[in-house]
């Protein structure tokens, strides 16, 4: 059972929101808010897993609300505007529902925080020993497994993950040095400011570059000493 709030400054909005609530039999209403600063108060006293938001409120959106909270729980946004859907993903929603929105839609978005509670709930403390992470593509959650990955090329405030079950990369709004803290440190290697590389892909090593099969990827000055710990010579 998730237990959750419903915040959003709309009345019809948030009584929308709460009746949908109550349908999902895996969750559980701690609380409607009508802005954030309620939330917040309701946050203090009870334990909340999920939370179902708005974005445009006064006092407090729900951008800020969430860039405020050093620890928080899950986020399922609600809102009437498309365009901010970069920026919350780029705060790890869960899922960003545009309004007017629908049971069915309400209710896949449901199955993703379940989905995601239950990964965290399962992992503990040993998140890092699983074979595989999330990433957000689409509005929705990708599973990846980090021995399909080959390599990983930063392109601006994008990252293109190139896999071996897939001839098209998965485009993820991310950096290169995100993605490095959530790849295990013996399977990855960063070997330029834009490319990290799987250790098993690597074919073969120059002094200013590495090799995945005939594609050769440069070696950034300041990554050189990786390649050393990686062959145990001085290219």
């Amino acid at each position: 059972m998730l237990r959750c709030i419903a915040i959003d400054d709309e009345p019809l909005a948030l009584g929308l929101v709460m009746d949908y609530i109550g349908k999902v039999p895996f969750l559980e209403l701690v609380a409607g808010c009508g802005d954030a600063f309620e939330a917040a108060r309701v946050l203090q006293e009870k334990e909340v897993d999920l939370m179902f938001m708005d974005i445009q409120m006064p006092g407090l959106t729900g951008l800020q609300f969430i860039q405020s909270m050093p620890k928080r729980p899950m986020v399922i946004l609600i809102t009437a505007y498309k365009k901010f859907a970069p920026e919350g993903f780029d705060l790890d929603v869960v899922d960003y529902l545009v309004k007017p929105v629908g049971i069915d839609r309400f209710l896949k978005a449901c199955y993703k925080a379940q989905e995601l509670h239950q990964l965290r709930t399962n992992a503990g403390p040993t998140v890092s020993s699983a074979d595989f992470f999330f990433v957000n593509v689409d509005y929705s959650l990708i599973k990846v497994l980090f021995a399909d990955i080959i390599w990983i090329e930063g392109s601006g405030d994008y990252v293109k993950i190139h896999l071996k079950s897939s001839p098209r990369p998965l485009l993820v709004r991310s950096s290169t040095r995100t993605m490095e803290t959530e790849l295990p440190k013996d399977k990855f290697i960063r070997i330029h400011k834009s490319y990290i590389l799987s250790v098993d892909s690597i074919t073969a090593v120059r002094k200013n570059s590495v090799f995945i099969g005939e594609l050769e990827l440069p070696v950034g000055e300041t990554y050189r000493g990786v390649l050393r710990q990686l062959t145990g010579k001085n290219l």
